[in-house]
């Protein structure tokens, strides 16, 4: 290899570098944004399968809103809103992985019976 040659493969592999920390900012953020996102989904779905829980005690008489806390994840508990009205509804916290996200809330709502919400 020519000393030209060899020159000019040292400036591409310190291209590729510079190329290199340029991008990993980036892909972190590509990341957590996902991350946060599959946090979004699962408070969504444990706010369905508590709100579910809910109305199937209601529907045999039993404490729908013990029920509807019992269901959630511990993590989600203290932070839950549990309402039985003619549905039972359920509203949880949405983890955050960074400090300065703001409190967002997912929600849902679900009734057994003859009065199906």
């Amino acid at each position: 290899m020519s000393h030209q040659a060899a020159s000019s493969f040292r400036r591409e592999d310190g291209t590729a570098s510079v190329e290199m920390v340029a991008v990993v900012p980036f892909l972190l953020l590509a990341v957590l944004v996902a991350a946060q996102i599959a946090l979004a989904g699962e408070a969504l779905w444990a706010a369905g399968v508590a709100a579910r829980a809910g109305a199937r005690a209601a529907l045999v008489g039993a404490d729908a809103e013990a029920a509807a806390r019992r269901a959630l994840p511990s993590s989600m508990r203290s932070g839950a809103d549990v309402s039985d009205g003619d549905a039972v509804a359920v509203r949880v916290v949405i983890p955050h992985l960074l400090p300065m996200l703001p409190k967002l809330t997912v929600g849902a709502r679900a009734a057994l019976g003859a009065n199906d919400g």
